[in-house]
């Protein structure tokens, strides 16, 4: 029997008063590339954000890896890559330094490094191409650049569970080939993988099951819906907010 990895029981979200998500149910099993789609507004990233706990349910409930989210302490289990870096603006870190803090939550903040996390960051960042950038400021880097030096972060804690929030929004094409590229080999390597997506583009080959949110629920759950519209031309861009930071602990805490 496959393991459930993520377990949203009719759960529900509002801001302010204004329902954004109306009795959501989902369900994501080990192995799995579940992509979660949907128009701005419908609802998408906040499913994914209240499943990890960044937004609170007003009712329901969400399990990870089979434990009550509020039981749940093995945050190392889990990769998660938020839109945007927000640190290429000023942050005085290389690119090396900011992968390097993907191994935090599995390593300890006390204990220093070794080799095992100087190899899987070194690891990380072939993965989606950076390599050569290592010793780089991030703030150097492109758009896709920085996206990319997130997804390695992720990669450098060997989660099981890699949970994106359109990872290609607004990025150039060899950067979205460097997100399929990494997450192949993720997936290739027993991981499983959520993420929300306005168009998948290279990704598409990689996701097994697709989740339409419309207006707060869930309009589709099954087979990859082919792409419509002016949101499946290649040069559409669409990079929009969601809502507030994230917070930092995610991938740091203990």
């Amino acid at each position: 029997m496959t393991t459930p990895v993520i377990t949203v029981t009719h759960g529900v979200v509002g801001y302010d008063g204004r329902p954004v998500l109306r009795d959501v149910s989902l369900t994501v099993t080990a192995g799995e590339v579940v992509a979660v789609l949907g128009a701005n507004g419908s609802g998408k990233s906040t499913l994914i954000r209240a499943a990890l706990g960044l937004v609170p349910l007003t009712a329901g409930a969400v399990a990870l890896f089979e434990r009550p989210l509020r039981r749940f302490r093995q945050w190392h289990r889990i990769g998660y890559v938020p839109q945007r870096l927000g640190a290429g603006g000023g942050v005085p870190a290389t690119v090396s330094e900011v992968v390097a803090s993907g191994r935090l939550a599995r390593r300890g903040v006390l204990r220093p490094p070794g080799r095992a996390d100087r190899e899987a960051v070194a690891e990380a960042l072939r993965a989606v191409g950076l390599a050569d950038r290592a010793k780089d400021p991030v703030s150097t880097l492109s758009g896709g650049q920085q996206q990319r030096t997130l997804i390695a972060r992720a990669l450098a804690g060997q989660p099981e569970l890699l949970v994106l929030d359109e990872p290609t929004a607004g990025v150039d094409a060899a950067s979205q080939e460097a997100f399929a590229g990494a997450l192949r080999g993720f997936v290739d390597g027993g991981g499983t993988v959520l993420l929300v997506a306005h168009e998948l583009g290279p990704l598409r080959p990689l996701i097994s099951r697709a989740v339409v949110v419309h207006g707060g629920g869930i309009a589709h759950d099954g087979a990859v819906p082919e792409p419509a519209g002016h949101h499946a031309a290649p040069d559409h861009d669409h990079v929009h907010p969601h809502g507030p930071e994230e917070p930092a602990g995610l991938w740091s805490a203990p």
